[in-house]
């Protein structure tokens, strides 16, 4: 395996993790958050709405596996 290759294995194991429904989550939140904002409202809420209930559905997910 390539340096390059490594490398872009370590970020996406960063960025991914464990939970691809997670991460896939705070992007889409991003995207959320910057065309809220393109649009000239204040976006601040944004995130933190999706860190609750991404955090809320994660842990959920755990609880069902029995980790």
């Amino acid at each position: 395996m390539s340096r390059a290759q490594a490398f872009l294995l370590a970020v996406w194991e960063f960025v991914v993790g464990d939970d691809w429904r997670t991460a896939l989550g705070v992007a889409l939140a991003l995207a959320l958050t910057a065309i809220i904002a393109g649009a000239g409202v204040s976006a601040w809420w944004v995130m933190p709405i999706a860190v609750i209930v991404l955090l809320a559905l994660s842990i959920r997910r755990a609880a069902r596996r029995g980790t």
